[in-house]
């Protein structure tokens, strides 16, 4: 799959976050954070890659289903604040405009 440098870089930051993969408590709150700088296709097309790559080990219904309970339920801050910290060891700019 060959995606935009943008979300290339994004998938480079995830990978530096989570070197051995997602663990499925974060897939909520990593949804949640990366739905607050990206959009639906954008977000979608990280997903995609990232079951194809198998950093991210479910199917992309599950991931769809997940997407919903992010528009549905919030994570916990805690929970949030995890991924965040994840993200941030692998360069993830935390700070910008949507902060």
């Amino acid at each position: 799959m060959s995606l935009p440098p943008f979300l290339s870089s994004i998938i480079g930051w995830l990978r530096a976050g989570y070197p051995n993969g997602v663990p499925e408590q974060d897939y909520i709150p990593l949804f949640a954070l990366l739905t607050r700088r990206l959009s639906e296709d954008e977000v979608d097309a990280v997903a995609d890659a990232l079951v194809e790559e198998g950093d991210l080990p479910i199917e992309k219904t599950d991931i769809q289903v997940l997407i919903t309970k992010v528009t549905d339920e919030l994570p916990l801050e805690s929970d949030v604040d995890r991924v965040r910290s994840n993200l941030a060891a692998g360069g993830w700019p935390l700070a910008g405009p949507a902060q």
